[in-house]
């Protein structure tokens, strides 16, 4: 493999536990090695469900730290030793690390922080003192990157008007979501018995069982729509609401219907198999999994959160959009859908398309 500094390309992240931004940055990182970049993915602990979708031309380093911020010291060692052209991190304490490392280090590598969550909403749903003063260490931290990343316009709003970003200083660019590794993964063969010709739909959920999720209005949804007609429920995720929604499904009488089956390593053949996608998110940066389910041929349902899918669904255009946290509502819009399903035309998630976003990254770390 080449060793030439300028052709080597950091990402760094907390670990890859399963979410969204980790999906991304292996988009990215596999992308990125195939232009001929040596690629280096940096974790502060390398832990998580996605582990075995490293690829090989990807060398990944384990910092070995016990948290976020016990990785910097080995992150400055990093950057020393290996001095990559470009950093790229996410997630809000990784940016800060990221944006620290650099400065600590002294090295020429361009830093880009990507933000993949709503800043406001992340404040008003703080557990921690630190989180609610978020837009202040993220101001402070930030001034040392060379570029920050919105994964939506929602999301860049928020960075220059809420968080104080400067407004040069901040691009759009959306997620590389639509790959040809997506529509092969769905379709591989699915052997379960809620699928079959013969039963009634399946309404699917996808994410990590935590509250920005908000399954419980989902779950509640589902009830409405099963008062009206046979219908499932399935929701992959794994995550600390488990408990509180398995006592919900047991209060509503749902334990026949709605299924938790956990962490899926490929969701794609549920998701095509699937009568209707819903997003019930409380906020997001941009979801991925709605662009996911419209690539795949699903149609979707979402609540109309900050941000993202009114974005992506073009102001309902292509999905139908319900009130955060309105379980009638999105019970009619899940109603609705199943009698009247929309698919999306494939012109409109170009804007998705793994080749189309790396070209505005190449760019952004070319040039800045």
């Amino acid at each position: 493999m080449s060793t030439q500094p300028q052709k080597r390309i950091a990402f760094y992240m907390p670990s890859l536990a399963g979410g969204g931004a980790q999906r991304v940055f292996l988009h990215l990182a596999r992308g990125f090695a195939e232009r001929g970049y040596e690629v280096h993915l940096v974790l502060a602990r390398a832990q998580g469900p996605y582990l075995p979708q490293v690829p090989p031309c990807v060398r990944m380093i384990d910092l070995g730290a016990s948290r976020v911020l016990a990785s910097l010291p080995g992150l400055v060692r990093y950057l020393r030793d290996e001095q990559p052209y470009a950093l790229l991190s996410a997630l809000d304490h990784a940016n800060a690390v990221a944006a620290c490392a650099r400065k600590v280090a002294r090295v020429p590598t361009r830093v880009i922080v990507t933000v993949h969550s709503t800043p406001s909403q992340v404040v008003a749903n703080a557990r921690t003192l630190r989180m609610r003063l978020m837009p202040l260490w993220t101001r402070f931290f930030y001034r040392w990157a060379d570029r920050v990343v919105a994964v939506s316009q929602g999301v860049a709003h928020e960075l220059v008007h809420y968080v104080g970003v400067s407004p040069e200083k901040v691009k759009v660019i959306y997620n590389p979501i639509v790959t040809p590794e997506l529509f092969e993964k769905a379709e591989e063969p699915l052997d379960h018995p809620w699928f079959r010709d013969s039963e009634p739909p399946v309404i699917l959920g996808v994410g990590r069982l935590t509250k920005p999720k908000d399954f419980p209005t989902l779950i509640r949804a589902f009830a409405l729509v099963r008062q009206q007609r046979p219908v499932r429920l399935m929701i992959l995720g794994e995550g600390e609401e488990r408990p509180e929604l398995e006592r919900l499904i047991r209060e509503l009488g749902l334990e026949e219907d709605v299924a938790l089956p956990g962490f899926v390593q490929n969701p794609y053949p549920y998701m095509k198999r699937a009568a209707v996608f819903v997003l019930s998110s409380r906020w997001e940066g941009l979801p991925t999994v709605l662009v996911e389910a419209m690539a795949i041929g699903t149609p979707v349902v979402a609540t109309d959160c900050p941000s993202g899918p009114r974005e992506i669904l073009q102001d309902r255009q292509w999905g139908c959009l319900a009130p955060v946290g309105d379980s009638a509502s999105l019970a009619e819009c899940i109603l609705y859908t199943l009698n009247y399903p929309r698919r999306v035309p494939e012109t409109i998630l170009e804007r998705f398309l793994l080749e189309a976003v790396l070209e505005e990254y190449h760019s952004l770390v070319g040039t800045g």
